[in-house]
């Protein structure tokens, strides 16, 4: 057999298999959201007298949740059968150079919430402009693919999620969210979702050839100390003489390092061993990345959810009280334990 022959076997058995692959997706698209439903279902069940939050509120955050459950189950697909580093040729508002999985995320998540038929507006990363999807009654900010930059590496990546009440997304913040999540794409198929309404961060797993969710912790909580940090943006510690110190603490008093360039997977290790500090500060030099409606704000809630901390790099403001302006607005951040912020804050803003 030629080497083209085997080229051409081999591509044929790799779409076979991605053909199978999303067979069984579709397949299970009843079974799994049913099975995340209930799992919602169960944990709000007394969100109506604990809140203002009507039932038929609350039946419609679930759909609402739902669907983004959907879109992650879609996006774990497309990664798992993703092969090529390849470009599209377009850059997104941002000037981030967009890869074709970035897009193909990205639709994912318009097709599960145009679905859903509770959303009204949608902004992403890649399509950051507000885009009408329906006449429901929220709107969502999202970074279908955070961490593209390290996927050929075959790094773990993340989603995010962050769901807003009403038509707009400008003019709110991060504390009006009803709910927020974070995907996580390993090994295994992870889902953290944050429930303001009664404080509390759940994570499910998908299961089953992907047609089931199943509760993997009941309640995530980050414990008020924890020596584990994961400082971005390094860059920033040449012309940011207070950041850098506080990279010198970190390492003099021998905290362990989990860092992997991707904000997705290094705040989820701090939500899994319940402790520990997120960074990432910005210098004259070099310039905050992170967006408030992509990603600050929907992680934010995470963190302050599990009982941590999540503030603007250079004040003691939580993340969740920044009004959102515009979609590209960007910002460094600190998120953790609540003793590691306030040394955090100690170094930084003395």
């Amino acid at each position: 057999m030629s080497k083209e022959d085997a080229a051409g076997n081999d591509d044929w058995h790799r779409n076979e298999d991605e053909i199978t692959e999303r067979s069984h997706i579709r397949e299970g698209v009843q079974s799994r959201s049913e099975s995340l439903e209930k799992i919602l279902q169960t944990a709000l069940a007394d969100v109506e007298t604990a809140t203002t939050l009507s039932t038929n509120t609350t039946d419609t955050l679930c759909k609402a949740i739902v669907a983004l459950g959907e879109a992650t189950a879609h996006i774990a697909v497309h990664l798992q059968n993703y092969v090529q580093h390849t470009y599209a040729g377009s850059q997104n508002a941002s000037g981030d150079e967009q890869l074709h999985l970035d897009i193909l995320c990205d639709e994912e998540v318009f097709k599960a919430v145009r679905a859903s038929g509770v959303y009204a507006t949608v902004a992403s990363e890649e399509t950051p402009s507000e885009t009408t999807v329906g006449e429901g009654m929220f709107s969502l900010g999202c970074d279908p693919l955070d961490g593209s930059s390290i996927i050929d590496a075959n790094f773990s990546v993340g989603s995010i999620y962050g769901i807003w009440p009403g038509k707009s997304l400008i003019g709110v913040k991060g504390r009006d969210q009803v709910a927020s999540a974070v995907a996580l794409y390993g090994p295994r198929t992870l889902l953290a979702i944050a429930l303001p309404s009664i404080q509390r961060v759940l994570e499910v797993t998908l299961m089953k050839n992907r047609t089931q969710w199943d509760i993997s912790q009941d309640k995530i909580t980050i414990q008020p100390s924890g020596k584990i940090f994961a400082p971005g943006n390094l860059r920033a510690t040449n012309d940011h003489a207070k950041y850098a110190k506080m990279i010198q603490y970190w390492m003099e008093n021998r905290y362990q390092l989990r860092y992997s360039g991707g904000m997705v997977p290094d705040v989820y290790h701090i939500l899994t061993k319940g402790k520990g500090i997120f960074s990432n500060a910005s210098s004259e030099k070099a310039k905050a990345k992170l967006r408030l409606l992509y990603e600050v704000a929907p992680l934010g809630l995470v963190v302050e959810c599990a009982g941590g901390v999540a503030i603007d790099e250079g004040m003691d403001m939580s993340v969740l009280d920044i009004i959102i302006e515009h979609t590209d607005q960007r910002l460094g951040v600190c998120f953790g334990s609540r003793e590691e912020v306030e040394k955090y804050k100690e170094i930084m803003f003395q």
